[in-house]
């Protein structure tokens, strides 16, 4: 068997609407030494059937079906371990490879850093471009050593989004060996996390890391998974979750865990609150009472820090009517439409 060096790694779910469409926009890209495995969680709808025809002829693309949904975390674990390429980019089935990514990444891989972060284009749900995602200050090709510490914390400075502390499958190739030396942690089961553990967990024993900055792929919005049990939920992922693994991981008056809680207020700003309490209030049901509670707690925990924006921020939060942003987001829309 030819040596592979690269492996697209799909865990899928339900995806059946999306796959095709993921799938046509790789396959014409696939070079000698390149694969496609698809782990499909269990899926109930079309999904088998969307995937069938990339399974015939020759193409390198594998399709395993499991009878139980193991859930993201041991689903992305799984599709790894699966592959046998020296590299795996683990990529969503409903995102779309912008043409030339894999060429671009062969070509990058050849330098054989541990792990390459490249940026995306976020897209609505029909695939329209809504803007680049800004993922890292650091230039494009910069490199670090993730167990140097001061190069660590260069990194951790840089970055804008959680992306670029590897939230987002999609930007993120590793080399697979690296990724096997380190085993699944059971206690982020169900966090959508245990991979972000999984590769920080890497750095003590030497992380090479190279931003690429380009994006290659356009991300599908409108259509996430973890939204199942409603925005506040979602939040709760995010918000919680990476102050947890900064715990966790480094310590909690770490240098590396206070950028991680810093990126956090970049996502969560006050706006993004306010949008979600609007979207409560405008239920008027009981569950929308303990969701504007629970909002409020997330925010509190968001802006706990000390500093000028977190202290701003909270005030703003605690303070604005939501009438107040309901009336000014009305403003603007009506003069988005005028300037248009």
């Amino acid at each position: 068997m030819s040596v592979v060096r690269l492996s697209i790694c799909m865990p899928t779910y339900n995806f059946g609407e999306f796959i095709a469409e993921t799938l046509a926009s790789i396959v014409p890209q696939l070079a000698p030494g390149v694969e496609i495995v698809i782990l499909d969680g269990g899926s109930t709808d079309n999904t088998s059937e969307a995937v069938r025809p990339f399974l015939e002829g020759s193409l390198p693309v594998r399709y395993v079906r499991q009878d139980a949904r193991g859930g993201i975390d041991r689903d992305m674990a799984r599709t790894v371990e699966l592959a046998h390429g020296e590299y795996c980019w683990l990529f969503s089935s409903d995102d779309i490879m912008k043409p030339g990514a894999i060429a671009r990444v062969l070509g990058e891989i050849e330098s054989g850093f541990d792990i390459y972060v490249c940026g995306l284009t976020l897209c609505d749900r029909d695939m329209n471009v809504l803007e680049e995602h800004r993922v890292s200050r650091a230039s494009w090709g910069a490199t670090f050593d993730l167990r140097d510490a001061a190069d660590r914390q260069r990194y951790f400075g840089l970055a804008v989004t959680t992306t670029a502390l590897f939230s987002f499958m999609g930007s993120i190739i590793l080399r697979r060996r690296r990724w096997m030396e380190h085993g699944l942690d059971e206690g982020y089961i169900g966090s959508c996390w245990a991979h972000v553990v999984r590769i920080l967990r890497m750095i003590p024993s030497g992380l090479k890391l190279k931003y690429l900055g380009e994006s290659l792929l356009m991300k599908r919005g409108g259509n996430d998974s973890f939204m199942d049990k409603g925005l506040v939920h979602r939040y709760s992922i995010a918000i919680d979750g990476y102050h947890r693994i900064a715990q966790d991981v480094f310590g909690e008056d770490a240098l590396e865990s206070r950028h991680m809680r810093r990126v956090i207020v970049n996502e969560f700003t006050p706006k993004v609150f306010f949008f979600a309490k609007v979207q409560c209030l405008r239920n008027r049901l009981p569950l929308a009472i303990s969701d504007v509670a629970e909002l409020d707690r997330l925010a509190a925990k968001a802006y706990r820090d000390p500093g000028l924006r977190n202290f701003v921020y909270s005030i703003i939060y605690r303070m604005l009517p939501v009438w107040v942003y309901e009336r000014a987001r009305t403003m603007y829309k009506r003069l988005r439409r005028m300037a248009a």
